[in-house]
């Protein structure tokens, strides 16, 4: 295991069983940006990094029970906070890496990650393993329930021209990992960048 999954796996762990009371008010911009990402009944999406599973029930709902919800994450400690919400009956919890999920090619219509891009150690390789496995024409969700100002904000930093989510650099990011940006909000209240995956 690299360093950089030791670190997100340190630095969630030991926030996971307090995590969803540290931001109470986060679920109705999970449930708007799961409406806005436009799913359909039956799609097949998994929850990329979900943490707690705090968009499952949003996710769930959007698909209906002849859907498939599968959130993934590399925290144990996080899909057992998820599981202890009861979101595990939402859908299916696995532990897994992104980078190199257990999954076959173009199974899934549609990825959601909140909160994930950061947490990538290789953006690019990362961004097209979850191409890999989304059918062509389907659909990424790149979500956090703060704008990336408030977010540098709460972390102390300022914003720099480098910023990963910035969308001058977001968009070839993209690009180049199979996927094709198709709408960018960056606001002070949410962050959601949608992709449809290439033909």
């Amino acid at each position: 295991m690299s360093e950089d999954h030791t670190h997100v796996q340190e630095f969630f762990g030991a926030r996971a069983a307090d995590w969803d009371r540290r931001f109470p008010g986060d679920g109705p911009a999970f449930t708007t940006a799961v409406t806005e990402f436009g799913l359909r009944p039956g799609d097949r999406v998994l929850d990329a990094g979900c943490g707690t599973g705090r968009a499952m029930t949003a996710l769930r709902a959007a698909v209906g029970p002849s859907g498939t919800v599968l959130g993934v994450d590399l925290t144990p400690q996080m899909l057992a906070a998820a599981r202890q919400a009861g979101r595990d009956a939402e859908g299916a919890l696995l532990l897994a890496d992104v980078a190199r999920l257990p999954l076959r090619d173009e199974v899934l219509d549609a990825v959601f990650a909140a909160g994930l891009i950061a947490h990538l150690p290789d953006p690019g390789a990362n961004l097209r393993e979850l191409a890999r496995v989304v059918r062509p024409g389907g659909a990424l969700a790149l979500f956090h329930p703060i704008g990336r100002a408030a977010l540098a904000a709460r972390h102390g930093r300022e914003l720099t021209p480098d910023d990963m989510r910035a969308e001058h650099n977001l968009g070839p990011l993209l690009t180049g990992s199979g996927w094709d940006m198709t709408s960018y909000a960056d606001d002070d209240d949410r962050f959601l960048a949608l992709a449809v995956r290439h033909p």
